[in-house]
């Protein structure tokens, strides 16, 4: 069985098909977030603090960490601000972390600092990106978010799209990398705009896990892109990916209707022992005075994580708020 390990430095997670979902909170982005990226470049931190204690109270298995501010020379100025960003999160939370970044110094500088095993976000199918990334994941021995596209761009064909994840997997192994160290994202399209998307990344996930047997991910809320009362499609999107076989998600655990359908399927799925993380989330759930839903207290882990050991840049949508 698959099993792709992450740990912080006091924590291990699991991302595996007899696991629970793994919840990568998105929520450290500036990307589309004029407020942080400006507050971020000011060295002011505070909504990264609350961004980042947020997400874990509400589930996250685990945080992903973005400090792309600026298109303006990034070479120079992301490297330090990632690092101080990483620092910061990896004090105030025990969480696995995932280092996003599209520049490799930047994603080196903050391997150099990150404790545990986080996860690389991300390398392409792209020659360049290609011997550039995966020499760093057999340096620092962690895995990587493989994402489907190559010098072509996003292929509208799914065959297209497996193609250039199975080159990616093969190409780690030239490295010595195993295939349980790859995340391959197939990148999910809005389904507002491409009507098929849903049943494209369905047969995907099911190829990926079948015949390349690797752990998946997405940057989930691309699926509603568009469209009205996104989390209404994103909830419902949820049980469909895991039941396909995705193992893992970039999106917004302080979304409580995501997160109930997230931990709805790992109940249905076997992956939550005796309900046990569903009935310690919501023993004392009241519904809302009309027939609304109330939020539950959250639990204070959402995934397969065990004591010990040490969103998505080529997708197509706008993360949601």
């Amino acid at each position: 069985m698959t099993r792709t390990i992450v740990a912080s430095a006091t924590r291990e997670i699991v991302i595996g098909f007899d696991q629970p979902f793994c919840v990568i909170g998105e929520r450290i982005n500036p990307t589309g977030r004029k407020k942080l990226a400006a507050e971020m470049i000011e060295g002011n931190f505070d909504t990264v603090i609350k961004d980042a204690l947020e997400q874990v109270a509400a589930g996250a298995t685990m945080l992903d960490v973005n400090a792309g501010v600026t298109s303006v020379n990034p070479n120079e100025t992301e490297p330090g601000l990632l690092v101080q960003t990483l620092e910061i999160v990896q004090g105030l939370v025990d969480v696995p972390l995932s280092i996003d970044s599209s520049v490799t110094a930047a994603i080196e500088a903050a391997l150099k600092v990150a404790k545990g095993r986080p996860l690389i976000n991300s390398v392409t199918g792209e020659e360049e990106k290609l011997e550039a990334i995966l020499p760093l994941c057999k340096k620092y021995d962690v895995p990587v978010v493989a994402i489907s596209n190559d010098e072509t761009g996003i292929s509208m064909d799914p065959d297209v799209r497996f193609a250039v994840a199975k080159k990616i997997v093969e190409r780690a192994a030239d490295y010595g990398i195993k295939s349980h160290d790859i995340v391959v994202d197939p990148l999910v399209m809005p389904i507002g705009a491409l009507g098929s998307a849903g049943l494209q990344v369905f047969a995907l996930l099911r190829r990926l896990r079948e015949e390349l047997k690797v752990n998946t991910t997405c940057g989930l809320s691309n699926i509603s892109f568009g469209l009205p009362h996104r989390h209404g499609i994103n909830a419902g999107f949820i049980p469909m990916v895991i039941g396909a076989g995705m193992t893992s998600a970039i999106m917004n655990p302080c979304r409580p209707q995501e997160m109930e359908a997230v931990r709805a399927a790992n109940v249905l799925n076997g992956t939550d022992q005796n309900c046990g993380n569903w009935i310690m989330t919501y023993r004392d759930y009241r519904p809302a005075e009309g027939g609304a839903t109330a939020a539950a207290v959250p639990a204070p882990s959402a995934g397969g994580g065990r004591r010990g050991g040490r969103a998505a840049r080529a997708g197509a949508g706008a993360r949601a708020e």
